[in-house]
């Protein structure tokens, strides 16, 4: 039996992996488990490691306090503090996990709640076929403002997790040597989350799936990515018609169903706010409170459907909320993920012996792709699932990049 430290360390391990796990499908249950982590990791006396990323975190934090105490009405940006609780993930992950068969365990996890998930999406997606069809209904039009959203509330939360599941996943499959088991759970799976992601009908997922996906094909087999073309015009042209309709509204949009125009009045609604405050922002919480404001004249009204409550891009949100230099700070943190994996992945030797690093790097590059791309068409690092989500892989991509310099180093 071990020593109480020990036993709590394992305990606080297992939170910390059960809080990753239920982002999911529950972040009621998640911030719960990682609260108990925490507790149970101060307890324990465990030393304290955090990814090398507190400098850029720590500025981004201190510019949203600036912002928010320069606001108009500070007590309305609390909601964004409270958020600070999710950065505290990569505390509980940095400690917790310290070899890479936790990291493929916790992949695999992923793997298989995603794969619940879409299968349940799959039903939702049946089901609204279904009532469509009886109600005499254009299903294109009806579905749009009713898509899957498996066990999440909503489908962009969904989307972005299901993306994040199939870029590691992949990753896994090509580069991690899985086996018995986890091969065949890959195989079943990720067919499964991609028609998810596809039915989904969230075209910036579907954007940054296409080029986080051509990262990964690049780097594994670059004959595969010209099959790509070929596959893409297999989905538009022999799929389901309202497929191909939501591919075509990328370039053609159906006046405000497919929601382009108001994206584009929030774009330029944020540059106006970023012109007018351009070092400390509106302030967390002003710009669904201010929006009327600084939306510019020649636009006209009624404004077109959708929703005007965040900006629906993370660069001009973060600079219109909390100023530039604080967006900036943001970037500079992905930036420096970005810039350390990269570098880790060059000094690994080829062949099999840095397989397990590889696949982690690999997948979380991809994965860093996906969230910059979706993030030119959402506020997803706003919504607490997806960035739980995000913030555990940029601390389980360090365990590999800390493991693979070890490995060069002992060489």
């Amino acid at each position: 039996m071990g020593s109480p430290s020990t036993l709590l360390a394992r305990t606080a391990f297992a939170c910390a992996f059960g809080a990753a796990c239920a982002t999911l499908f529950s972040i009621a249950i998640s911030h719960l488990l990682l609260a108990l982590a925490l507790a149970l990791l101060l307890l324990s006396g465990a030393k304290l490691r955090f990814p090398p990323i507190w400098i850029p975190l720590a500025l981004f934090v201190a510019g949203t306090l600036v912002s928010m105490f320069l606001s108009v009405d500070p007590a309305s940006g609390r909601p964004q503090l409270r958020k600070f609780y999710v950065f505290l993930t990569l505390l509980a992950i940095a400690i917790t996990f310290r070899a890479l068969k936790q990291v493929r365990w916790l992949v695999l996890a992923w793997v298989g709640i995603a794969l619940l998930s879409a299968l349940r999406a799959l039903f939702q997606f049946a089901g609204k076929w279904s009532y469509a069809r009886a109600a005499g209904r254009d299903f294109y039009s009806y579905y749009v403002g009713e898509r899957i959203s498996g066990f999440m509330s909503h489908w962009m939360t969904f989307s972005g997790q299901e993306m994040t599941v199939l870029l590691v996943g992949t990753a896994l499959l090509f580069w991690g040597r899985p086996r018995g088991w986890e091969r065949t759970l890959l195989f079943i799976a990720l067919p499964v989350i991609f028609l998810a992601i596809l039915l989904g009908f969230t075209r910036g997922i579907w954007l940054a799936t296409f080029f986080a996906g051509l990262y990964l094909l690049w780097n594994w087999r670059r004959w595969a990515v010209a099959a790509v073309p070929a596959l893409l015009a297999v989905a538009i042209f022999f799929g389901p018609s309202s497929i191909r309709t939501r591919f075509e509204s990328l370039l053609r949009p159906r006046g405000e169903l497919d929601s382009n125009q108001h994206r584009i009045v929030t774009w330029r609604t944020g540059v106006e706010m970023i012109k007018a405050h351009p070092l400390t922002g509106l302030g967390p919480e002003q710009v669904k409170a201010q929006f009327d404001k600084y939306v510019p004249p020649d636009i006209p009204r009624p404004l077109p459907e959708g929703w005007y409550g965040h900006l629906h891009n993370i660069y001009l949100h973060y600079a219109a909320e909390r100023g530039i230099p604080t967006m900036l700070a943001l970037m500079a943190l992905l930036a420096k993920v970005l810039w350390d994996w990269i570098a880790a992945l060059r000094k690994l030797l080829p062949g099999e012996p840095g397989a397990e690093q590889r696949w982690v790097l690999r997948g979380g590059i991809a994965m860093m792709i996906g969230i910059l791309v979706t993030g030119l068409f959402e506020l997803n690092l706003g919504d607490s699932e997806v960035l739980m989500q995000t913030l555990t892989m940029i601390a389980m991509g360090y365990v590999a990049r800390d493991e693979a310099l070890a490995n060069v180093n002992a060489a």
